[in-house]
């Protein structure tokens, strides 16, 4: 097995697999953190203090959470272009 077989384009390869279908997982799961935070912070309590202290932590961390994925993404990304071993689909 080579190391682009291993790597794969698309989903053949392991790190495609995770490039292509857990991130985005994981990226809509700290958006819905983002949007639970929101709706906590503005809607749901808005006049308890702690609550919306609470609300305010979801929306911080739902924002760290994606810019780090977002970043770790391109990485990735940028790596397997480098390499030659870009996944399908990639502009």
């Amino acid at each position: 097995m080579t190391f682009a077989q291993f790597v794969g384009s698309g989903t053949t390869g392991i790190i495609g697999a995770i490039n292509t279908a857990v991130v985005p997982a994981i990226f809509a799961f700290a958006f819905a953190a983002f949007v639970w935070g929101v709706m906590r912070y503005f809607f749901v309590n808005g006049g308890e203090e702690a609550k919306r202290a609470e609300g305010r932590q979801f929306v911080l961390w739902g924002i760290l959470a994606m810019a780090v994925l977002l970043s770790v993404w391109g990485l990735v990304n940028m790596l397997l272009s480098t390499l030659g071993i870009a996944p399908s689909g990639a502009p």
